[in-house]
């Protein structure tokens, strides 16, 4: 189960290395005012790794809670660790994707690490029925 839990901290990092990134792609960033800052920027890509950073912290709950759940569940630890991989990958290359502005795979890769969530969820829900 530790892969799992390092998983956890991987995913808990990855919003702050897309936020990294808007910060570095505008103009001067401004800590005074970091979201009026953002708001004002004409960068794209400053927007795509500002929507990254915002969606690693919308995903982050669901995975949390079906990694937990599943190993509170008894799930299986080698599918709990197995799922927890695919899901920090999927999240890797959802930035990848917001980033490059290829919406059709990352909307595809965000499908992915859903369901990966999910599916833990699903997991521990249907062990302790």
């Amino acid at each position: 189960m530790a892969i799992a839990y390092w998983c956890i901290l991987i995913a808990a990092l990855l919003p702050y290395l897309w936020v990294s990134i808007a910060k570095q792609s505008g103009e001067r960033y401004n800590n005074r005012d970091p979201r009026g800052w953002q708001a004002r920027q004409n960068n794209p890509r400053s927007h795509r790794a500002n929507a990254a950073h915002l969606n690693g912290f919308e995903s982050f709950p669901a995975f949390v809670a079906g990694v937990l759940m599943a190993q509170l569940a008894g799930v299986a630890p080698a599918t709990v660790n197995a799922i927890a991989i695919v899901f920090v990958a999927a999240r890797i290359l959802h930035g990848i994707f917001y980033l490059a502005d290829r919406q059709a795979l990352r909307s595809l890769i965000w499908l992915v690490g859903f369901a990966a969530a999910l599916s833990l969820i699903v997991m521990a829900a249907l062990k302790i029925a």
